[in-house]
């Protein structure tokens, strides 16, 4: 093991601790980690192809994240904030930004429109990371900033493969957005057909294993496979993802997904900051630190000014106006895509040494951002800039599961326990880890998706909260994944009351012990109906009868257990 490899980690956690105490997120810390480790400080690293190639796993796993979340019938409802805010940003940007860089360069003038538009994209992973920290993703101003980075998303798409056109070698403009939209339809109607016939089938087959370990890497050979096919026809591997994550979104196995992929997400995405930050030039920089800084200056207000007036103009707040502002005032990952496939590719648009200025300033705008929105946030909390109103107020959201029962496990009891919810129209979700049995139900029209409810992940994706769950039905075989369920559930809501159905009181106690509100043993809940039924034959009253039950339920089935334990 060699020595490099602990102290590097041992950098990465100190910049991580520190910035996490600044309230300033990990991926910062994870930049300034790959600076430090470069090979201009400590060299303990080259940037070699491993790095390259996880750092681009990394915005693989980014595009799929948000092809999960945004479904078609999400996209259509966010169609005004998407595509009106979001391309009034760019728009704005661009206006703003062309006439400085055609007066202050010698670039052409596709070469200034090109430049403007890559610089009024943002970074998605850090946006999003952000605004996930701060528990503002769910809110107004959450939702406008995330319609606004997939609007740039989406217009990835067709700026990529325009590149030849701003680049000088293609002037055939009409033909160019003919091929897009050609292309763009032939995606989607291969995507229904490829969803439809294969990943459907494909992950009911994998589902019914309950390997975790197939189910994770059918995710990612999924992912892989429409990265490929979107290389083979010329457009962004990323797309793909995206696409992926999108087929994935309509199907009931989403929520188990989202959190089998989270954490190796998260992973590899540290890995594209870390290969950032070891692809700054340091030497070039410091000969060149007067224009790297102006343009870092330049591009923040910038972008902040024109968001900002946009923003206003659609009557949002002053301070969420500031905060989407700020938050967006980075350059991002595609224009760091665009200048690595313009150098790769031959495409020589822009002297080689600006396009090393413009990688210097977007990497150095991406790690300012957090720190600058700390510091604006700190402020703002303070009451020093605007007022106190709180950002972080969450907005009703009609495609996030808010059940009042959330019900593990659907089997004979679960599926009882939801008629008898329905009936009363009480709203619950149902969990289940067999395919057969969450296909069978949402066929009789019930709230049941697959998951495994073991997992963290899938029960805050699909609703558990400490505030406003009121209880949990745990109706699960086999005491050990009760049991566990039962610990994750306290962990995420350690005050809601759990009911659960246990096959025998040696299982109910245990589920007891744990601090599940009442305990069913179902072997002995169905003998105590049978002597109801044999008690009242032989005469004996409704009122004796229930005190006896009640008696003995309350002593935990003392005497039943004394006797058992007896035999």
């Amino acid at each position: 093991m060699s020595l490099s490899i602990l102290i590097f980690f041992a950098i990465v956690f100190i910049f991580v601790c520190v910035l996490r105490l600044a309230k300033i997120g990990a991926l910062c810390a994870f930049l300034l980690a790959g600076v430090i480790s470069g090979p201009y400080v400590l060299n303990l690293f080259e940037l070699t192809d491993t790095w390259t190639f996880l750092g681009e796993l990394g915005i693989l796993f980014l595009w799929f994240n948000l092809g999960l979340e945004i479904n078609m019938k999400r996209l259509w409802e966010m169609r005004r904030t998407i595509f009106g805010f979001g391309a009034a940003q760019v728009l704005m940007v661009a206006i703003m930004l062309f006439p400085i860089l055609f007066g202050v360069t010698s670039w052409s003038i596709l070469g200034c429109i090109m430049v403007s538009l890559l610089l009024a994209m943002s970074s998605t992973s850090e946006d999003v990371q952000i605004l996930t920290d701060k528990n503002l993703l769910n809110t107004n101003m959450g939702q406008q900033t995330f319609s606004i980075l997939l609007f740039q998303d989406l217009l990835s798409i067709p700026l990529l493969a325009m590149l030849p056109v701003f680049a000088g070698k293609s002037f055939n403009l009409g033909a160019t957005a003919i091929d897009i939209f050609v292309l763009s339809a032939a995606l989607i109607v291969g995507v229904v057909i490829v969803g439809r016939f294969i990943i459907n089938p494909l992950m009911k087959a994998v589902s019914k294993l309950k390997s975790k370990e197939a189910f994770l890497l059918a995710i990612m050979i999924n992912i892989i496979a429409w990265a490929l096919v979107m290389d083979f026809i010329g457009l962004p591997v990323g797309l793909g993802a995206f696409l992926a994550g999108m087929l994935l979104s309509e199907t009931i196995y989403r929520h188990q997904i989202s959190a089998e992929i989270t954490p190796y997400a998260m992973l590899f995405l540290a890995f594209f900051f870390i290969s950032l930050g070891m692809e700054l030039n340091l030497p070039f920089l410091s000969d060149n630190w007067y224009i790297v800084l102006g343009g870092v200056v330049a591009l923040i207000a910038i972008k902040f000014a024109a968001i900002f007036m946009v923003a206003r103009v659609r009557h949002v707040p002053s301070s969420e106006a500031a905060s989407i502002a700020l938050i967006l005032a980075q350059g991002g990952e595609f224009g760091l895509l665009m200048l690595q496939t313009m150098k790769t590719s031959g495409i020589d648009a822009l002297p080689q040494s600006h396009q090393e200025i413009l990688t210097a300033i977007i990497i150095l705008s991406i790690m300012v951002t957090p720190i600058l929105f700390a510091v604006y946030d700190k402020l703002r909390r303070s009451g020093k800039l605007f007022s106190k109103t709180p950002l972080n107020q969450p907005i009703e959201q009609k495609n996030k599961e808010k059940p009042a029962v959330v019900i593990c496990g659907f089997g004979r009891v679960g599926r009882i326990v939801a008629k008898m919810l329905e009936a009363q129209n009480i709203s619950y979700i149902a969990i289940d880890l067999d395919v057969d049995v969450v296909m069978l139900g949402r066929e009789y029209g019930f709230n049941v998706v697959y998951g495994d409810t073991r997992n963290e992940g899938v029960l805050r994706d699909l609703g558990l909260r400490p505030r406003y769950t009121k209880a949990v039905v745990v109706a699960l075989d086999g005491a050990t994944n009760a049991r566990e369920t039962v610990l994750t559930i306290k962990n995420i809501a350690p005050r809601v009351k759990i009911f659960a159905r246990a096959r025998n009181l040696a299982d109910s106690k245990i589920l007891l012990k744990e601090g599940v509100f009442e305990a069913q043993p179902e072997t002995i809940e169905s003998s105590l109906f049978l002597a109801y039924g044999v008690l009242t034959h032989l005469g004996f009253s409704d009122k004796k009868i229930d005190d006896l039950f009640d008696q003995m339920r309350a002593d935990n089935y003392a005497m039943i257990d004394s006797n058992l334990s007896a035999e």
